[in-house]
């Protein structure tokens, strides 16, 4: 038989791919900073054994990956189910969009990292396996992949992934560093109400709240945005969040709490004045309620002051 000739242009190709990978190998500044950083912050290893494993078939990483992490959080859930939410078959994958929308209706928070290889492995250190997306290819050239990271060994250099087929790959902090970047250093905790990675973004989480709320059962709801508050206290949003879940539940004094702190803390936030005057209407204080419809409206920006000028109206009503 014949021997099989390449093409001259495929040759060509796929030696270039080679030099591209070979130029790409000294992109690795988040590992030699974890690595050079003295005394660690971290211990020299970590590995979360009793994570589950999925094999992945063809194109099917993400439910797979997603799986692993849910079922970790105490959700009952197979690749299967997940496939219907999560997988595209036209692009024969899965967005991240996806993943988190199906994060959130399993009644987990979809907490998106830092884009930081320590801040990673210091969430794996506290027990939380980490959804990850690589380009295990190039940037014109992708080949999308979703692993779960769930140890890793600074001695060895190395990080130790639930992947494909391979139920403990352990490969190089810098290889991975450099698959991980070409996605964009997307990593994705599956949180239960109530729990807070180790270095969370308070404006992160804030954006992970809100999203969840609206998939959530009241009680976790609450739960949520109570957590983010006994760590910031003094998050603007946060407060704002919380208050807009109170108001919904028909606590409206507890929600004018909210934002009557608000408004100590940021005297000129329009939102929180016009909040607080409507949470005072309804507690029949309808003098208070136009003193703070009035600033208001004068703090407001030119879209929002015909809606906050309704809430002075309504109070001044309220006051004859």
């Amino acid at each position: 038989m014949r021997p099989v000739t390449l093409p001259k242009q495929l040759r060509l190709c796929l030696s270039l791919l080679f030099l591209l990978l070979l130029a790409g190998c000294s992109a690795t500044p988040q590992t030699n900073a974890l690595l050079n950083n003295q005394p660690r912050l971290l211990p020299p290893q970590q590995e979360l054994t009793d994570v589950p494993f999925y094999p992945q078939e063809e194109y099917q990483c993400g439910p797979a990956a997603l799986a692993t992490v849910l079922n970790y959080s105490s959700v009952a859930v197979t690749p299967d189910e997940l496939t219907a939410r999560v997988y595209v078959p036209g692009r024969k994958g899965s967005f991240q969009v996806e993943m988190q929308t199906a994060t959130r209706h399993y009644q987990r928070l979809a907490y998106t990292l830092d884009p930081s290889l320590e801040v990673l492995l210091q969430t794996v250190d506290a027990g939380y396996p980490v959804l990850v997306l690589q380009n295990l290819g190039l940037e014109w050239y992708p080949q999308w992949h979703y692993a779960v990271v769930v140890g890793y060994n600074l001695d060895k250099r190395s990080i130790i992934l639930r992947s494909g087929l391979i139920e403990r790959y352990e490969i190089g902090l810098k290889l991975f560093e450099r698959t991980w970047s070409r996605g964009k250093n997307w990593a994705l905790v599956a949180l239960k109400p109530g729990q807070i990675p180790p270095q969370a973004d308070a404006t992160r989480y804030f954006l992970a709240a809100a999203a969840f709320e609206s998939q959530a059962r009241a009680d976790d709801a609450l739960k949520t945005w109570q957590t983010g508050l006994s760590r910031w206290p003094n998050h603007r949003e946060m407060l704002m969040g919380y208050g807009n879940r109170l108001y919904v539940l028909g606590d409206p004094r507890g929600a004018g709490r909210q934002y009557q702190r608000v408004t100590e803390l940021y005297p000129n936030y329009a939102p929180a004045l016009n909040n607080l005057a409507q949470t005072l209407i309804d507690a029949g204080q309808a003098t208070e309620a136009v003193r703070y419809a009035k600033r208001a409206v004068e703090q407001a920006g030119e879209q929002e002051a015909a809606i906050y000028r309704e809430t002075l109206e309504q109070a001044e009503k309220a006051r004859e």
